[in-house]
């Protein structure tokens, strides 16, 4: 692996911090781009009203000079505006507060009673802090350096909200670019039936309930080659799929038309094979794409696609049983403020994550110190793809 970002913090903390490491130096990083995915991460119909609350405040602690990367770690400081109110619950050098009450009721669907059980904690808060969503921040920021590494390369990744619950769109005959145009002008990051879904969202509001759907991620202008087929860590899908599914809440991630595919014969599945020299870089291409561009853990240079499942948020309001772990008794699971629906939302780290894999991958590829480096083996690799022309 070439590229690696870690996290570090806990929801109510006092921040988000994000290290990234692997990368070239000469890489432009336009903060203002990075703020606007991170706003893009906390928008939508439905969410909790904490959206409006927690701005992201971000700061670059390092391998930064003159918006330029410098082939140092980058660390990134994203501050927790509300911190002053959970100050004593969550000061990591304080005393625990006399009048403090530990969470003993677990929430079915999160991370609360099994982390618990890993942990051997008797709080439960210990559990809910770090595995609150609150840490995809940190995967927005990689995701979006990782979308800025990428574009000198010709690569824009991008993605929409495919359903929530049950209210489903097709692309038909809409492009990708325009599909990603539409999704982010879009509330929902839909291309449409948005009105639909946003009455959906409000009857499930009502109702104290939550919604989950689906989104699809895809990158464009991936040239084929990248990516391998000879261990398992390298291959672009198992890849892809490590990152994706690790998104909170993502509980199912196919890689073009893969479960679809598994109902078909293999006349009907298989991406045809053509040939025209016109194509630049690469002649040979494919009508159709159910491959979601890659074949054998290699990219094809077609559109690399996949799609995400996500479950219903697990924090209702109107609660589902649960026991509390201190008295043995039955009880109904605690409330904390959470979204309705959160799959725009989740939309944006997938966007991320994809962007991630094929960074490193493209590293891995072009390698190189600085990204003059990386540009140069890229533009070679390029006039060799040409030469298959003749």
């Amino acid at each position: 692996m070439n590229l690696e970002f870690r996290t570090a913090g806990e929801s109510h903390g006092k921040g988000i911090l994000v290290f990234i490491s692997g990368l070239p130096a000469g890489v432009s990083i336009d903060l203002s781009f990075i703020k606007q995915e991170l706003a893009r991460r906390r928008k939508g119909f439905g969410v909790s009203p904490r959206m409006h609350l927690e701005e992201d405040r971000i700061e670059v602690l390092g391998g930064l000079r003159w918006g330029k990367t410098l082939g140092s770690p980058l660390a990134f400081w994203v501050q927790n505006t509300e911190y002053d109110k959970w100050q004593p619950l969550m000061d990591p050098e304080g005393e625990r507060p006399k009048d403090y009450e530990e969470v003993t009721i677990p929430r079915p669907g999160h991370a609360d009673l099994s982390g618990l059980v890993k942990y051997r904690f008797k709080d439960i808060r210990n559990v809910i802090e770090r595995a609150s969503a609150r840490e995809t921040v940190g995967r927005c920021i990689a995701g979006a350096v990782a979308k800025l590494f990428l574009a000198p390369f010709g690569v824009r990744v991008g993605g929409f909200v495919e359903s929530i619950g049950g209210i489903r769109v097709s692309l038909g005959e809409i492009s990708w670019e325009e599909a990603f145009e539409r999704a982010l002008s879009s509330p929902l990051a839909t291309v449409d039936r948005e009105e639909e879904m946003k009455a959906r969202i409000a009857q499930a509001m009502a109702e104290g309930d939550t919604l989950g759907g689906t989104f699809v991620v895809a990158a464009l202008g991936v040239v084929p080659g990248v990516g391998s087929y000879v261990e398992v860590h390298k291959r672009l899908d198992s890849r892809l799929a490590f990152y994706l599914m690790g998104i909170p809440g993502i509980k199912g991630v196919e890689i073009g038309d893969g479960f679809r595919g598994a109902e078909l014969s293999g006349s009907a599945v298989h991406d045809a094979i053509f040939y025209d020299a016109r194509r630049s870089p690469f002649p040979f291409f494919r009508k159709t794409n159910r491959s979601g561009g890659i074949e054998g853990g290699v990219a094809t240079g077609e559109v690399i696609w996949a799609r995400c499942a996500m479950k219903p948020i697990p924090t209702l309001r109107r609660g589902l049983p649960s026991v509390d772990i201190v008295s043995k008794k039955e009880v109904v699971a605690r409330y904390e403020r959470s979204d309705v629906c959160a799959v725009p939302r989740a939309l944006v780290v997938g966007e991320g994550m994809l962007a991630w894999v094929l960074a490193d991958a493209y590293m891995e590829k072009f390698g190189g110190d600085t990204l003059e480096e990386a540009l140069e083996s890229f533009r070679a690799y390029c006039s060799y793809l040409e030469s298959f022309k003749s």
